[in-house]
């Protein structure tokens, strides 16, 4: 008879389903895409664009910020500063915020006339798509991590936590560097 001690054990690893991940990316692909199109036929105001771009300079902020909290404690811990428990449960709170400041800055990007013809906005986007599936894609190696939460973590998984901090860091201050950039034309 399984007690209760084993029925934790059993769902301790349970990972998201691949399908979920997989319908979660391509959602957000065609809210990207929407959002795009959406760009292109919203006419905003002077003020609902002073709003829109504080709004979207407040989702950079919490977004970008949450990331990098999560990737400070990644370094400290790859340092032997903190324990992966540490990474692990910091990434898992700060999930929300880096989602909410992503949304938060597409719905606000569509109000400041992006200029869809122009090259360094295509790369902007192109960036924040491969952000939003670099997270789905760190939120997997996240719970493939968890297992190793007090053992030694291959280095199939630390290369792959690298080259996802990686992508992550590179699209979120390139993305940034363009708004920033787009924003002075």
């Amino acid at each position: 008879m399984a007690t209760d001690r084993d029925a934790l054990q059993s769902t301790e690893h349970a990972y998201t389903p691949l399908w979920v991940l997989v319908a979660t990316g391509l959602l957000s692909s065609v809210v990207l895409a929407s959002a795009c199109w959406t760009a292109g036929h919203v006419h905003a105001d002077a003020t609902l664009q002073t709003v829109a771009r504080f709004l979207h300079v407040a989702a950079l902020v919490v977004g970008l910020g949450a990331v990098l909290a999560v990737d400070w404690f990644a370094l400290l811990w790859l340092l032997g500063r903190r324990r992966l428990a540490d990474i692990l449960n910091t990434a898992c709170a700060l999930q929300v915020p880096i989602w909410i400041g992503l949304a938060g800055l597409v719905v606000t990007g569509m109000f400041l006339r992006p200029d869809l013809t122009s090259t360094l906005t295509l790369v902007k986007l192109g960036l924040i798509l491969a952000i939003t599936l670099n997270g789905l894609y760190a939120h997997r190696l996240g719970e493939h991590l968890d297992r190793y939460r007090d053992e030694r973590v291959p280095r199939s998984l630390l290369v792959q936590s690298g080259v996802a901090a990686a992508v992550s860091q590179l699209g979120w201050w390139g993305a940034s560097l363009i708004g920033f950039l787009n924003s002075q034309s």
